[in-house]
């Protein structure tokens, strides 16, 4: 029994997504559970097993096609079985032309006479429906040739992009009328072909060899859909909402000490490898839950309402291969140390192996990006809309201070918070900035509430 190949359904806000790479081709031998194709959404890139074992006896779509979740992309089942009651139906059109056209009869050859030499007619593109995906049509559009005089090479004669950029790699071409007289110029006939208007015309004459200007060495490389969606919601961060940031800086030494315990006897007490990172997000969900807090721990939405969180949901930004995703600590308020702390290795472990899920992204009140282990001292981290706030962690660097009448030197830690002044104002801003601060610094009492 032959077993549909499905885009999945990877969370309620994704509609569709591209299909990135086909691990095994058409006609080869797969098992239940192995990697069969890779797939992208807006935000992350996973891995999509097999749901049975068998021969890939059919797909669809091409590398590189945006799919519609829920849509058959292939078939896994018995070579020679059918395939025909598993077509997505956005391509059932196309398929039913192509097996409905009619099959041109073999004429008789006929010997003309020697007669006047009939002219030839300019050749015509072809006619009807022509299957090619959008991102075969777009580079088509973008590049000036008609992707009808494309070879196709997709499934069930779809024309992808690989073979737009081939008809575009082979430069000057001429019509079937035309090619006696083709050497190679290109013509005035669609996508550049040389055609019977072109015959009589007498060539161009070569313009005069300019100098050589060295070329600078550069490549072109399309960015992926998370890079996109990053770039889209940071452009739109910045151009809607009124940022300000505010960065102050705290004694790190309680902190460091209680970390350097927790690592000298974690294993023994059974505990996870807490790190700052860890302590931090601690601190910001006990601080942030304080009701005059409330408007750094909200979204503002259209038509000027502040939706104000019960509870502290923690974006946890994280550096991967694709770019920046940020999962969420639902509830974080409500967690213990340990509890955090696990937490948000899983989800960044996720993130970085491309298998987060989109609505472990979803939710977040309140987003906090560390910087800390590359050495920052102070940047303007960029608020992730509708949240009002985002809290930069920085690198801990040395100062001085005094203590009884002495300059005493001490580990600092300075924190960068990015808020919107349309819902925050500047010293709500900052007393958020000084109670977080006080409550890193006597973090063993905060611990006690």
């Amino acid at each position: 029994m032959a077993t549909p190949v499905l885009m999945p359904n990877v969370g309620i806000s994704v509609e569709s997504c591209i299909l990135t790479e086909w691990h095994k081709k058409k006609g080869e031998e797969v098992k239940e559970g192995e990697i069969l194709f890779t797939y992208e959404t807006d935000k992350t890139t996973t891995d999509e097993p097999a749901p049975a074992s068998g021969t890939l006896i059919d797909v669809f779509f091409e590398e590189g096609a945006e799919i519609p979740i829920m849509t058959n992309i292939g078939v896994i089942g018995t070579p020679g079985e059918s395939t025909k009651e598993f077509l997505p139906d956005m391509l059932k059109g196309a398929s039913e032309e192509k097996a409905e056209a009619p099959k041109e009869e073999p004429k008789a050859e006929v010997k003309a006479a020697p007669a006047e030499e009939p002219k030839a007619s300019p050749v015509k593109a072809p006619e009807g429906f022509v299957a090619a995906s959008p991102r075969a049509k777009a580079l088509a559009a973008k590049a000036g040739v008609d992707y009808r005089f494309a070879t196709p090479t997709g499934a069930e004669g779809r024309i992808c992009e690989a073979d737009v950029r081939a008809l575009i790699e082979k430069g000057p071409s001429a019509t079937p009328a035309a090619a006696a007289a083709f050497k190679g110029e290109a013509g005035s006939g669609i996508g550049g072909k040389f055609s019977v208007a072109d015959i009589d015309k007498p060539a161009a004459a070569a313009p005069a060899a300019a100098p050589k200007a060295e070329e600078a060495a550069y490549t072109d490389e399309k960015m992926s859909g998370v890079r996109r969606a990053i770039a889209k919601n940071m452009l739109n961060s910045l151009a809607t909402t009124a940022q300000l940031t505010n960065t102050s800086s705290f004694d790190a030494t309680e902190i460091m000490a209680f970390r350097a315990k927790l690592k000298a006897n974690a294993e023994a007490l059974g505990l996870p490898n807490i790190t700052l990172n860890d302590i931090i997000l601690y601190a910001v969900s006990r601080v942030l839950a304080k009701p005059e807090h409330a408007n750094l721990n909200a979204h503002l939405l259209e038509g000027d309402i502040l939706r104000k969180f019960s509870g502290v949901h923690l974006g946890v930004a994280v550096d991967t291969e694709k770019g920046l995703l940020v999962p969420t600590i639902m509830n974080a308020d409500k967690k213990s140390l340990a509890e955090i702390s696990k937490e948000a290795k899983e989800l960044a472990k996720a993130a970085q192996a491309g298998t987060l899920a989109p609505d472990k992204m979803k939710g977040a009140s309140f987003t906090i990006s560390n910087l800390g282990s590359f050495g920052i001292e102070s940047f303007t981290p960029v608020i992730n809309p509708p949240q009002t706030g985002i809290l930069g962690v920085n690198t801990i660097t040395t100062r001085v201070k005094v203590v009884n009448g002495e300059m005493k030197p001490y580990q600092a830690m300075a924190l960068s918070l990015t808020y919107d002044h349309r819902a925050v104002d500047g010293a709500p801003a900052s007393r958020f900035l000084k109670d977080l601060c006080t409550a890193l610094e006597n973090f063993s009492l905060l611990l006690c509430k």
